[in-house]
């Protein structure tokens, strides 16, 4: 990736803005609230009070951190737009996702800081810098002569991650009765298909002139939310408190659906990249 396609990417602030509003506006605010109002409200033997308040701290996350990433440029997304984006959101959640907390729960929060920014520093900005110092290597030639050897190589890890995913994410248990459990299994994978297609819907709209590759990358971003960043936040802001797993149950559910359907994606975004789409 060029430094100059790092720098349009971040340039774009229309695409950006959206992104960073349907993540912390548009997914608290008319989907987590509505589904808390509707499993405590309307519909409270459903679900478990506690659980649809996960489904409220799930929709206050950012975005991946590197799922967005990988997933983008499997479609012929925009790399640098997903990464931009994956940046954004995760510094902005730092600050975004407790005041959100704070205002729907009232509990004061308290969080490290310094430990979530080292974090995304080591997962987002130390590859990136990486591979931009092999750029000027022999490995660059090296890697555009082998090209099609490395895409399936690729192909091959994201498989691998999803694989690591699942098994983490189904060793370390949910914590869920198993009727809870079911209903999350139909409710988050709808929700999250939902999500991407009304983000592509939004993004791919003429009045908005995106181009297809940004169009699948802010699809990407918009419509994930991070374990990496969620999971410890949870732990911290919640400590003690008796639902700890309730809440975490969502994110850790969602984890490998969004990286499992993203994947079974990939094939048809990639011929709308490339404008093979009929």
């Amino acid at each position: 990736m060029d430094v100059s396609e790092l720098q349009r990417a971040f340039s774009n602030v229309k695409l950006n803005v959206l992104v960073q509003l349907i993540t912390f506006l548009a997914w608290p605010f008319c989907i987590g609230v509505p589904l808390h109002w509707l499993f405590t409200t309307q519909l409270p033997r459903l679900m478990p009070t506690a659980l649809a308040e996960g489904l409220l701290i799930l929709s206050c996350l950012p975005t991946t951190v590197n799922m967005c990433v990988i997933l983008s440029n499997s479609a012929g997304g925009s790399t640098a737009s997903a990464l931009c984006n994956a940046v954004i959101s995760n510094v902005a959640g730092v600050f975004l996702t407790p005041a959100l907390l704070l205002y729907f729960f009232g509990a004061s929060i308290q969080l490290p800081l310094l430990a979530m920014i080292s974090k995304l520093c080591r997962q987002v900005l130390l590859p990136v810098a990486i591979g931009q110092a092999l750029r000027t290597t022999p490995i660059k030639d090296a890697y555009v002569k082998r090209s099609k050897k490395f895409k399936r190589l690729q192909e091959l890890i994201l498989l691998g991650i999803v694989y690591n995913a699942f098994c983490n994410t189904f060793t370390k248990g949910l914590g869920l009765a198993a009727n809870h459990a079911l209903l999350l299994l139909g409710l988050l994978p709808t929700l999250h298909l939902g999500s991407m297609a009304l983000s592509f819907q939004l993004f791919s709209s003429k009045l908005l002139n995106f181009t297809p590759s940004e169009v699948v990358a802010a699809m990407f971003c918009a419509s994930q939310k991070t374990l990496a960043f969620g999971l410890p936040l949870i732990n911290t802001v919640f400590e003690g408190n008796p639902n700890l797993a309730a809440y975490c149950a969502p994110i850790m559910f969602v984890h490998p659906l969004q990286l499992t359907l993203g994947s079974l994606l990939i094939s048809r975004l990639s011929k709308y990249t490339s404008g093979d789409d009929e």
